[in-house]
């Protein structure tokens, strides 16, 4: 094997360390690598070759997972970049985004309806949708890490509030 366990997840795969990646490259890649270090592909070579290959399919799946999702892509990135996410620590967002978490969860708790959860619900992903624009601006063009990672805090925040939607959804279902 010729991969090297200190590579970036992107140098792993080959790809340019931007936020905005092809779906279907990454996922061509992966196939490509789980080939590649696949343990029956050692079974030849003993054990010993067949556990290194082993950690190396966990390592080519974990960084398939990360590169994979948004979220955790973006948060890759601006630590990668020196602007750490902290969200246990760093919780300080802008006015105008805490005034509409407010929103939100108003109209969640008010929501008695499958209609009025499809208004939060589509609001939320028009939120996550710019958001996510927002990361790619920042990461890819603008250059401006800690920036991005504020609206990392804020995807983090929309993804967890969506799961909340979701619950209540199912509850209001039964």
């Amino acid at each position: 094997m010729k991969l090297n366990l200190q590579s970036s997840d992107f140098e792993l795969f080959g790809l340019p360390e931007q936020f905005h990646q092809s779906g279907a490259a990454l996922d061509e890649r992966w196939k490509e690598l789980q080939r590649e270090v696949h343990p029956d592909k050692f079974a030849a070579q003993g054990t010993s070759a067949q556990r290194i290959a082993m950690q190396w399919s966990v390592r080519v799946n974990e960084a398939y997972k990360r590169l994979r999702d948004p979220l955790q892509r973006a948060a890759y990135l601006c630590e990668r970049r020196g602007a750490p996410i902290n969200a246990e620590t760093n919780t300080a967002m802008p006015a105008e985004f805490l005034a509409g978490q407010m929103a939100w969860r108003e109209a969640l708790d008010d929501a008695c309806s499958e209609e009025d959860l499809d208004r939060v619900a589509t609001e939320l992903a028009r939120a996550r949708s710019e958001t996510l624009e927002q990361i790619g601006a920042l990461l890819d063009t603008t250059g401006d890490p800690p920036a991005a990672a504020q609206q990392v805090r804020a995807l983090m925040f929309i993804e967890r509030f969506a799961h909340d939607v979701e619950t209540r959804v199912e509850q209001l279902g039964q």
